[in-house]
């Protein structure tokens, strides 16, 4: 019997601010934080790289990203799922 100890990767749920680069998407996560002094929770927002190995995420979507080991000196998240896709807005052509 083998004892190995499975560690859970730490989950984040955030929405996608840009799918521009191959395999790779920025993830925008907030969280709110307490004043120090005043106690008036303020929005903090943290960006993070993540590998979207299908490049099947789109700009506005919110998705579940999770931990994983260092891919890219700066990419060391994944793509889990697709929360809520986001909506597409069609652009209309004008009259001449």
């Amino acid at each position: 019997m083998s004892t190995e100890k499975t560690k859970a990767a730490r989950q984040l749920t955030g929405k996608v601010v840009s799918n521009k680069m191959q395999k790779t998407i920025t993830v925008a996560v907030e969280r709110y934080v307490p004043h120090p002094q005043y106690g008036k929770y303020q929005r903090r927002t943290t960006q993070f790289l993540a590998h979207d190995e299908n490049n099947e995420s789109r700009e506005g979507d919110t998705v579940a990203i999770e931990e994983c080991r260092p891919l890219s000196r700066h990419k060391s998240w994944r793509l889990v799922k697709i929360v809520q896709r986001a909506v597409q807005v069609e652009a209309v052509e004008a009259a001449p």
